[in-house]
């Protein structure tokens, strides 16, 4: 029995050593548990870029950058295409069906007999010619004539100018009678799907949503998306209407899509109830979501460390920053913006500034969390130090005996 005491000793002033060991590689090494960054993290990964897998701007949020953000609302097609001019010139594409008709001065010539007296005109209109896979069309006299990616004028001057030698004085008009290339299409879940070329003077986007029938709801829940050139952008229906800046002119080979969106913000770290909010409302505030969040819990929460995660167009960034940026070239560049509600004026900026669809909001702890947690740590620790030694002295007392 002494010997099964001395190894229980032995055992214990081990167990000592070892939460001694731990304590220090906790205060050490900082690897208490938590549920994301700790707020200093945030501030400071973003002057050392080469430290964290993705580098990101930290946008602290006063007045101005909440007007630009409600400025711009959940929209960004401007900012992703920014050359929002018409289509300059629309070329003759493969597969368009071109009308040719051609005019003479007088009878007698190539394509008007001498009997011309009893026509109508001194001109003559051939059958439509469809562009082939080649990009040309036939014309008689004038041969195969290059039409695709050039523009109806200049295939007229090309014709008029072979024919000059052999017509009299002749005058070609050509005239699209259907266009099969350059088209836009619309696809929509409320049936309007369909292709149409834009008109010469061309067309914005709200006209092609209401070719295809218009959003099919109320609008809040329709997302427009169009995709040009292998770049992507979308807008809620509602801000399209209501900013003039989104609402660009289309190109032929637009695609747009008319959707249901399920829009939804992620809500993590020290709020009521982590997990994600869905929006029930055309518009909803930073302010909304931390509320149906459950706001910051009071015994947790680090007001100044509430950060909100999105990514943006570079050059709505430049434009906040005053700059270019400085890291890699990208189109969208992931930003945390930062809020503090130690600020008396933190939630009114909060209400301002709106929020998009799969925004991430994470509230940070406090600083002497990290502590309290430490010390909760120590106590089960040297709680569980105790009962062993209170098992040891029980094992004592049986052995002494009465």
């Amino acid at each position: 029995m002494k010997t099964a005491i001395h190894d229980f000793g032995r055992k214990r002033r081990a167990a000592r050593l070892a939460l001694a060991t731990s304590v220090l590689a906790f205060v050490v090494a900082g690897c208490l548990p938590v549920a994301g960054p700790r707020g200093p993290e945030v501030l400071n990964s973003s002057t050392r870029p080469e430290g964290v897998a993705v580098p990101y701007e930290l946008i602290n949020v006063n007045a101005g950058v909440a007007e630009a953000l409600m400025a711009r609302g959940d929209g960004d097609l401007a900012g992703t295409f920014t050359d929002r001019r018409p289509a300059q010139t629309t070329n003759i594409g493969v597969g368009d069906v071109i009308g040719v008709t051609i005019f003479e001065a007088a009878a007698g010539g190539l394509f008007i007999p001498e009997q011309a007296g009893a026509r109508p005109g001194n001109f003559i209109t051939l059958p439509d010619q469809t562009v082939g896979r080649d990009g040309t069309i036939s014309i008689p006299f004038a041969g195969s004539v290059q039409a695709a990616n050039r523009p109806l004028g200049q295939v007229q001057a090309e014709i008029e100018r072979r024919l000059r030698q052999r017509a009299i004085e002749p005058q070609v008009v050509l005239a699209t009678r259907d266009v099969r290339s350059n088209l836009v299409t619309i696809v929509s879940v409320t049936g309007g799907s369909q292709r149409f070329s834009p008109s010469a003077g061309g067309e914005r986007i709200l006209d092609a949503v209401a070719r295809a029938g218009g959003p099919g709801s109320q609008g809040h829940d329709a997302r427009i998306t169009l995709v040009r050139e292998g770049r992507t952008a979308s807008v809620n229906f509602n801000t399209l209407v209501r900013s003039p800046a989104n609402n660009i002119f289309v190109r032929g080979g637009d695609v747009i899509t008319i959707s249901r969106e399920n829009r939804s913000v992620l809500a993590f770290g020290a709020t009521g109830q982590n997990g994600t909010v869905r929006f029930d409302q055309e518009r909803m505030t930073m302010a909304d979501v931390m509320a149906r969040a459950g706001g910051l819990l009071d015994e947790r929460a680090e007001p100044s460390y509430v950060f909100l995660y999105r990514l943006e167009s570079r050059g709505f960034v430049e434009d906040l920053r005053g700059a270019p940026l400085a890291h890699a070239e990208r189109a969208r560049v992931p930003v945390i913006y930062r809020f503090d509600f130690r600020d008396p004026s933190g939630y009114f900026l909060a209400q301002q500034v709106p929020m998009r669809d799969r925004d991430v909001i994470f509230i940070g702890n406090a600083d002497g969390i990290e502590w309290a947690k430490f010390l909760q740590f120590l106590r089960l620790n040297m709680a569980t130090v105790n009962e062993g030694i209170g098992t040891r002295n029980t094992i004592r007392n049986l052995s002494v005996g009465p």
